[in-house]
């Protein structure tokens, strides 16, 4: 006997550890099965499940589930990523916590060796939160990028690339970090608006014939400048077009070049140059081969390069005295307040800095064009398609990647240094020393680059290096290309796309057929959530609260495509309350005798209710499998939640009660039976949202002999489409339904019964009538039913078919309360609708405020006209009656 309640927290973790000790995690071994497979974007060691993983990751499962269902070799393939510079800052913050250590105190073995240790101990903590989750990744395929396979395939990687001139050391533009002390990617800059201000700066003419004013944020950089730019169509600075400005300051002449970089409209016209510290200076040094000076050291001083009395100073110390000087030399023509953005690195919190250093690079422009191809001849398809678009501008504008950062974490560059510099590349030492043998004709002692590879570098293998590759191993073999990457639009640049690269330039082939991309989890007022507003979710609070179920429902529910998601807890409630209702119909069928019974046939039902729900079961069925296919997850569990709720709990077991509580036994026995089939096929069409409650109530409600989740999947037949049937149970429904909503409009009470009649009916209304008319008597609360020629005194009327419906409800209400009610609320909501239209129309409200904020706004706007609709035609009906 099923228990009055599921109870979430006791059921979940043993479910799970029923599924994982099943080995139905692993994909089938069969030859004949189709493989589909997926790799999870692999979370940071360091991590932890946050909503937005929840979302990801819930949508890998449902598909995950939904192949596994279908017998396919299902493998969703899991992992971690050792996130460098992040478990680098853990670690370093844990030692200077412990007695401020530092890992250059420890020296860089000890220090790695630390980083294992703790790794060992605490790191994938969100991987036991996945299974939480009901994630059914294969955990015996788990794989860190810093494994012995995956390093084995960098390593490959790296030298293969370089071999092939697309891997590159070079001097160049990097975000630097003063406090890490290391490059990082672009992914790793968070933009901070920052009070700060504009410092006009006078620059002379070498000639003494005036001057030309430029304007800096940085006035510490004019150390460092190397040219004056204006616009070539400039009238203003045609004449000084070849000619030079003395530097203030640093006393060194520079020249007055024209390139299109200089905006005539912005300032003065006329920018300060300055290639070495400042990305859009770079790009101008090079198309004009300027000198690049740098004037910083590493940590952000000011070095040799500057004169003696600023070397040694912290660059905003430097800036303060820049400015002291310039006004002292007479130079400082303005000081202008303004508020600007400020690359921060989003770990360090420090101001990051353009700085000039010699890091290795991947020749990206080369290897995106392949890339470019395989999703505009549709072999990798965006789903939104319009995420294209932001790919396709990526990789046409994509600049060197800068693959070195300066830590100690990560896969060391596999590159060796000779005495005179000569660079050896190779999988290991014994091969770069077998290099230097060959190129010295001796050997001669060579020491290892310091430096490790950007995280995105093996992230990008991640496809084909998780399945063994170099090696051809059968899973690489089986299970490359995988099928769909689920992922969020913030990384399609710095994964998506670099994935797509190294996966056909190793491979030939692409990594996925299909990128779906996830929206992004807002609060319940469409806010991004952030800790610093408090209204981030906790999705393992959540579980706690509310089960893993109905919060994989809600997010799958919620992640319509091209949308944001509103999370609110009271959405998650209500899908709990979803799963409640589905037990507690699987309650009432156990205890109206409703069983799976061996060989039923539903293809035979006679009764037409029976036949009406069969086509509905068919009907749902081919939607939720499409929808899957199409990962349109929203409309999945929009098609369970209405044929679950409404159709099968609401109406189909109401409709049920009569005769499972008549005489007839044959009726009684079919019921029984197609209630069971339906609850069969409904717990496993929603499995794969909500896997935990429906494999309890599928263990529990039949003897199977075999887990829920290893199932088959339905295949139904369009035969069960009955249109004789459906016409008739649909009548019946919008009868009942139409009765139901009048007198929730007009405020009828639950116990009056008053009496409806049908104006109008046809012959095949009287007959249906008369065949369901203590259904309609009973679920409609109603005195009588009856077919007549003119409506009853009193009556609101209301259409159904050719009929027109007649419910005598005057002497139920009080009129005039009644409507002073509908005119109060239908005068509300045209006051929302004015004001929200007004907000609407204005321009100013429109570009200015958020977009989640303009969003809410129409919607308002749209349920309040809705609302104001449906009052007023409730009036008319009312007015009718007097």
């Amino acid at each position: 006997m099923l228990d009055r309640s599921f109870d979430p927290k006791t059921a979940e973790p043993r479910l799970y550890d029923a599924w994982e000790a099943s080995g139905a995690f692993a994909p089938k071994d069969d030859d004949g099965a189709r493989p589909f497979s997926m790799v999870i974007p692999p979370p940071n060691v360091t991590g932890a499940l946050h909503i937005g993983h929840a979302l990801n990751n819930t949508l890998q499962d449902v598909l995950t589930r939904f192949a596994r269902m279908r017998g396919d070799a299902a493998l969703w393939l899991p992992g971690t990523d050792h996130a460098g510079i992040a478990t680098q800052m853990v670690v370093e913050r844990q030692l200077a916590a412990q007695g401020n250590i530092s890992r250059r105190d420890m020296g860089r073995e000890a220090f790695v060796q630390r980083i294992w240790e703790w790794k060992a101990t605490s790191g994938g903590t969100i991987v036991r939160q996945l299974r939480r989750l009901g994630a059914s990744c294969d955990w015996s395929r788990e794989r860190f990028t810093l494994d012995e396979g995956l390093s084995a395939a960098v390593r490959k990687v790296f030298v293969t690339l370089h071999r092939q001139k697309l891997i590159y050391r070079d001097k160049r533009l990097v975000n630097w970090d003063p406090h890490f002390q290391t490059a990082i990617s672009d992914l790793e800059v968070e933009q901070r608006e920052v009070d700060g201000c504009y410092w006009h700066f006078a620059y002379p003419l070498e000639d003494g014939s005036g001057e030309i004013v430029v304007a800096t944020t940085r006035p510490e950089t004019m150390l460092g400048d190397t040219a004056v730019a204006v616009h070539p169509s400039d009238e203003r600075y045609t004449a000084l077009i070849g000619k030079c400005v003395r530097l203030p300051i640093v006393g060194r002449p520079i020249p007055i070049i024209a390139d299109d970089y200089a905006d005539p409209e912005k300032g003065s016209g006329a920018v300060k140059i300055t290639p070495a510290h400042d990305f859009n200076d770079f790009r101008v040094g090079q198309r004009h081969h300027l000198p690049m000076i740098n004037i910083l050291d590493p940590f952000a001083r000011i070095n040799d390069n500057a004169p003696v009395e600023y070397r040694g100073l912290d660059r905003f110390a430097a800036r303060k005295k820049v400015v002291e000087d310039f006004e002292a030399l007479g130079l400082l023509r303005a000081v202008e307040p303004t508020r600007h953005a400020v690359p921060h690195g989003d770990r360090s919190g420090a101001v990051l800095e353009p700085y000039l250093t010699d890091q290795w690079y991947v020749d990206a422009k080369t290897l995106a064009q392949p890339a470019i191809r395989a999703v505009e001849d549709g072999r990798t398809v965006f789903e939104p398609r319009n995420w294209e678009k932001t790919y396709f501008e990526w990789l046409r504008n994509i600049e060197p990647w800068c693959i070195s950062r300066q830590l100690w974490w990560g896969h060391r560059i596999p590159a060796w240094y000779g005495p005179d510099g000569h660079i050896f590349v190779a999988e290991d030492e014994a091969g770069a020393r077998t290099a230097a043998l060959e190129h010295y004709g001796r050997e001669e002692p060579l020491r290892q680059d310091e430096d490790v590879l950007d995280t995105w570098f093996s992230s990008a293998l991640w496809p084909f290096s998780t399945f063994g590759w170099p090696d051809q191993t059968p899973d690489l073999t089986r299970f490359y290309p995988t099928d769909t990457l689920v992922t969020g639009f913030d990384i399609i640049f710095f994964w998506v796309a670099r994935m797509m690269m190294m996966g056909l330039h190793f491979m030939g082939e692409v990594p996925f057929r299909r990128v779906f991309i996830n929206a992004l989890v807002r609060d319940a007022q469409g806010a991004k959530m952030s800790k610093s507003k408090g209204n981030v979710m906790d999705p393992l609070g959540l579980i706690d609260t509310y089960g893993a179920d109905a919060l994989r429902f809600t997010l799958t529910a919620m992640s319509g495509q091209a949308r944001d998601i509103k999370l609110s807890t009271q959405r998650i409630e209500g899908y709990r309350n979803f799963s409640t209702k589905l037990w507690n119909a699987a309650r009432f069928c156990e205890m109206n005798g409703c069983v799976v019974v061996p060989g039923f046939d539903p293809g035979a039902a006679e009764a037409t209710v029976n036949r009406w729900i069969r086509g509905e079961t068919f009907k749902t069925w081919a939607q939720v499998t499409k929808s899957l296919e199409d990962c349109a997850f929203d409309d999945v569990a929009g098609a369970l939640y209405r044929f679950v709720w409404n159709v099968y709990c609401d109406w189909f077991l109401e409709f049920a009660k009569p005769i499972l509580g008549g005489a007839d036994e044959a009726a009684k026995a079919e019921t029984r039976a197609m209630a069971a089939w339906v609850l069969e096929i409904i717990l496993k069409l929603l499995h794969p949202v909500m896997p935990f409650v429906t494999e309890e109530l599928w263990s529990q409600t039949a003897p199977r002999g075999g887990l829920l989740i290893t199932a088959s999947w339905p295949a139904l037949p369009d035969t069960f489409l009955d249109a004789p049937a459906d016409s008739e149970m649909n009548w019946l429904v919008g009868l009942i339904t139409e009765v139901r909503q009048l007198r929730a409009e007009m405020s009828v009470p639950p116990s009056a019964r008053p009496p409806l009649a049908l104006i109008g009916a046809d012959a095949v209304t009287r007959e249906r009538l008369q065949r369901h008319r203590d259904l309609v008597l009973t679920l409609g609360r109603l005195a009588s039913v009856d077919t007549e020629n003119t409506p009853p005194a009193g009556s609101a009327p209301f259409v159904i078919g050719e009929a027109t419906g007649a419910l005598a409800i005057a002497e139920f209400i009080d009129l005039a309360a009644e409507r002073a009610r509908l005119d109060k609320e239908i005068a509300a909501h045209a006051s929302d609708i004015d004001r929200t239209a007004k907000k609407l129309a204005n321009a100013d409200f429109i570009s200015r405020a958020p977009e989640e904020v303009v969003e809410e706004n129409r919607e308002r706007l749209a349920e309040a006209q809705n609302a104001r609709t449906r009052l007023e035609a409730a009036k008319a009906r009312l007015d009718a009656l007097a």
